[in-house]
């Protein structure tokens, strides 16, 4: 009886003790599935709203523009020289002197070479002597004419009285008219030999080099014993002179801007040489004409003060000015302006299009542009000295757009 007991206290269940799970058997998913989506939703929400809207930009300062009278357009160029020679022979010659050196200053009508003139010189002398045998030829045909004419007159008289006969007559005229036709014959023999002689007094004075107006040296490609001759290329000058008194600034404006400029416009140079000065200038014309290669336009600029250290080819900064620019500075009408990264300005022409940062977010502000160069562009209207400005994609920036600032 207690074995059969004991057996059924074995087979009796436990309800104290907590059951163990199976290996076999599966805890449900879908809670644990349901929290990673939603901690998904969550992260992909804040990324959202805190990340993906906030655009990184790079923050740049605008800067007050120097007050020089408001500069509308910039634009770089060379001194040019508006009449300038290289003078030469007009044929072949041998050079026997150069009297100038590079750098001197010479005025019209000196002479600053001498040229071979052997053979000028003998076709001169040559003509002087064919001259005077046409004259001595003229003076004897007048004298055979004077002397032929009072015998025609007798003849022609005796004629009238029936005293010769017509033949007589006809022969002493017919020595008459000869003696007149050899004098118009001497005539225009002796004033061909005279034309002869001027031709070659010329080319004997084409063997002195002058200047042709008052300039300076600027290159000496001769010396003497060379043969010079304009008809090669590359060769025949003896000397290049520069009227520095017509010397302008030539620069090629682009056509985007070329409305701000006109005839008679205020301008003002800097030289590249010399960067501390500004040289007053003005408008002189502008080519009516467009490089469809640069698509630019020529402009040409003149000094309207001179100094002895501008020269030719020289490189020059030109900055085309408002009329106000001639205004004193500080006055009312001068035209403020700031200058921005070329990278934080977006537009072409007159207007553009600048991102103003005010904490986290960005103001889309219209700006009136002015003069621009390669890294740069200056604002003349629409915005603030000390402005901070966005620089990244325009296309993801929006007015009122967050953006993260970034170094």
């Amino acid at each position: 009886m207690d074995q059969k007991t004991a057996l059924l206290d074995q087979l009796r269940i436990d309800r104290t003790q907590t059951p163990r799970r199976s290996t076999g058997q599966r805890r449900p998913w879908w809670p644990i599935g349901a929290g990673i989506v939603m901690i998904a939703a969550a992260t992909g929400v804040a990324f959202w709203v805190f990340g993906a809207r906030s655009i990184p930009v790079r923050s740049v300062t605008a800067r007050a523009v120097a007050a020089t009278g408001g500069s509308l357009l910039d634009a770089t160029g060379y001194v040019v020289a508006l009449r300038e020679a290289t003078v030469s022979g007009k044929s072949i010659y041998k050079v026997n002197e150069v009297l100038v050196q590079e750098g001197q200053p010479v005025k019209q009508g000196q002479i600053m070479a001498r040229l071979d003139d052997t053979n000028a010189r003998a076709a001169l002398d040559q003509s002087k002597a064919q001259a005077k045998q046409f004259e001595a030829a003229l003076a004897a045909a007048r004298l055979a004419a004077a002397d032929a004419r009072p015998s025609f007159l007798r003849n022609e008289k005796q004629r009238a009285e029936g005293l010769i006969s017509e033949d007589a007559f006809d022969t002493s005229k017919s020595a008459y008219d000869a003696a007149q036709t050899a004098v118009a014959v001497a005539e225009e023999n002796l004033t061909v030999a005279r034309a002869t002689v001027e031709v070659n007094r010329r080319y004997e004075d084409d063997t002195i080099i002058v200047a042709p107006f008052d300039g300076v040296v600027t290159v000496k490609t001769a010396q003497p014993g060379e043969i010079v001759s304009p008809q090669f290329l590359g060769g025949g000058g003896i000397v290049k002179i520069v009227d520095m008194d017509s010397l302008e600034v030539d620069v090629d404006v682009s056509e985007n801007f070329i409305n701000r400029v006109h005839p008679k416009q205020p301008a003002s140079i800097t030289l590249n040489a010399y960067p501390d000065r500004r040289i007053s200038a003005e408008v002189i014309a502008v080519i009516p004409t467009a490089d469809r290669a640069k698509a630019t336009v020529k402009v040409r600029i003149g000094f309207k003060e001179k100094d002895p250290r501008i020269i030719p080819e020289m490189g020059a900064h030109v900055s085309f000015l408002d009329a106000a620019a001639d205004l004193p500075a500080g006055s009312a009408s001068a035209i403020p302006g700031v200058i921005v990264p070329l990278a934080a300005v977006q537009g072409n022409g007159d207007a553009g299009i600048v991102f103003v940062i005010t904490g986290d977010r960005v103001l889309r502000q219209t700006v009136r542009l002015g003069s621009r160069n390669a890294d740069s562009q200056t604002i003349l209207a629409g915005l603030q000295p000390g402005s901070d400005l966005a620089i990244g994609d325009f296309n993801k920036l929006r007015d009122g757009g967050r953006i993260r600032i970034v170094l």
